[in-house]
């Protein structure tokens, strides 16, 4: 299969060597705190700092030295080893290791007291380069996997980080836990029109659509979950889904992945019949209904692989009126 339309996904981009098998290296921390040459990514509250904007270079991460956020033995915060980083035409020499550590609210203000500089993942996706944007996505998913995982799922003990934050160990049983990520479909549906379904969810405007999408439950593979999650949000049995590509989406630990489906036989466009508790309104576009919807119509912003999917569709670039980029 193809990559080409993956590595068009603005948060499925990369250019980081995860160096796993440092991860059980004992006292890790030790060493890259002790290391001028580490470099540490900053996280408050699911953001991160951008670079001062500077025009001669497109917008980077800020990655510090580890004395500037106060990283040691005796205070470590909850950090995570994230890999080396590969490029060659970057600041940091490749082969930089590169830790992401987690600021309470004081250490934060330390740093930057101005809040407006830190950012999240959706405004910055699409202007990071390959490593800061997978950087940010890895990040971000593993620290709210610890977010929900402080304690054991067996016995509630409190749990224990390990293997540079990549593993949380009981310390009643020794059992582990590792990070998880709970997969979605995402599914672009057409008639025999070559028309797409778009949906209103509930929790948006009533002008905001998008592809339906769902999650997919135990025992069920990606393939039966289009079928059935397309059929509980709008009432149509659809056929021969097929795989486009994949994007995380640590919002806060899902990874979508795209399907293109189209009406079963016998089945009418017309039959739509939305849930009424996520998806509120259902409608069928053309190509050029959805160029000539104007402002009405809000579509998913650019770091959605919605987004990129929709644009698969028409052959051109989404036009701007219908973008909602959302902070």
């Amino acid at each position: 299969m193809s990559f080409t339309f993956t590595t068009r996904l603005p948060l499925s981009r990369h250019a980081v060597d995860r160096d796993h098998l440092s991860r059980a290296i004992p006292g890790l921390f030790d060493q890259l705190w002790a290391d001028a040459a580490t470099r540490v990514l900053p996280v408050w509250h699911g953001k991160i700092l951008l670079a001062p904007n500077d025009s001669t270079s497109a917008a980077h991460l800020v990655l510090l030295p580890p004395t500037s956020v106060a990283m040691s033995r005796e205070n470590p915060g909850l950090c995570v080893y994230l890999g080396r980083s590969l490029p060659t035409d970057l600041p940091e020499p490749t082969g930089t290791r590169i830790v992401a550590a987690q600021l309470d609210d004081d250490a934060a203000a330390r740093l930057e007291p101005d809040e407006s500089r830190w950012v999240n993942l959706r405004m910055v996706a699409t202007v990071l380069n390959d490593r800061d944007a997978g950087l940010f996505t890895e990040a971000l998913g593993v620290l709210n996997w610890h977010a929900s995982h402080a304690h054991c799922p067996r016995c509630g003990a409190a749990t224990v980080v390990e293997e540079a934050g990549w593993v949380r160990r009981c310390p009643v049983d020794n059992s582990q836990v590792f990070p998880r990520t709970d997969p979605a479909v995402i599914v672009l549906i057409t008639d025999a029109d070559d028309r797409i379904l778009l949906g209103s969810n509930a929790m948006w405007e009533n002008n905001r659509y998008s592809l339906l999408a769902g999650f997919v439950e135990p025992g069920e593979s990606l393939e039966a979950a289009v079928i059935r999650e397309m059929f509980e949000e709008s009432g149509l049995r659809v056929t021969d889904p097929a795989y486009v590509g994949s994007q995380p989406w640590p919002f806060p630990a899902s990874v979508m992945c795209g399907f293109t489906a189209r009406l079963a036989d016998g089945q009418r466009a017309r039959d739509l019949l939305p849930d009424g508790a996520e998806i509120l309104a259902l409608r069928w576009f053309t190509r050029q209904e959805l160029v000539d919807a104007g402002e009405w119509l809000l579509l998913p912003g650019r770091s959605s692989i919605a987004h990129a999917m929709i644009e698969r569709w028409l052959g051109a670039p989404l036009p701007a009126s219908t973008e909602l980029i959302r902070p």
